[in-house]
């Protein structure tokens, strides 16, 4: 399949892609942990599809020092040894949060997140899941291919 539409060599998506980065810049100093940031948009790309931000965040999170094992790993997260109790707590918001309920996160899966992580890191982290979402969406919908994503390519935008 082609894709559809190069949104960002728009206009409107141009504009819209600054907003994104901006977004993304602020994830990235907030105090939520680069590695938790990587594993979270790579967990939810996965969920979705999206082939590009696979790519992006994949490059990213090894560029950033990564584990590359860790990161084939991430799929298949619960049954693992690789990851820490917080990285769980935000793989499972993560999980929840993509695979959205009308109840949200489950209770369960708050209360780890809340035992792991401050106020600011929480905000960050649901911001983060939301934000990736509507990438991962974007991307699905116009059939962004992955492959071609170059590190550090969104903080020039």
């Amino acid at each position: 399949m082609e894709q559809r539409i190069d949104l960002f060599a728009t206009e409107t998506g141009a504009k819209l892609a600054k907003r994104f980065a901006g977004l993304s810049a602020v994830l990235h100093q907030s105090p939520l942990p680069k590695t938790v940031i990587e594993l979270v948009s790579l967990r939810a790309s996965q969920l979705n599809g999206c082939g590009f931000c696979l790519d992006m965040h994949v490059k990213e999170a090894v560029a950033n020092g990564e584990d590359p094992l860790r990161l084939h790993l991430v799929a298949g997260w619960r049954e693992t040894t690789v990851f820490t109790d917080a990285e769980r707590a935000a793989l499972a918001l993560t999980e929840e949060g993509t695979h959205l309920t009308p109840t949200g996160a489950s209770d369960e899966t708050w209360a780890a997140v809340r035992e792991h992580y401050d106020d600011e890191q929480v905000a960050a982290l649901v911001c983060l899941v939301g934000l990736i979402n509507a990438a991962n969406r974007m991307g699905v919908i116009t059939r962004r291919k992955g492959g071609s994503y170059e590190v550090g390519a969104l903080a020039k935008v």
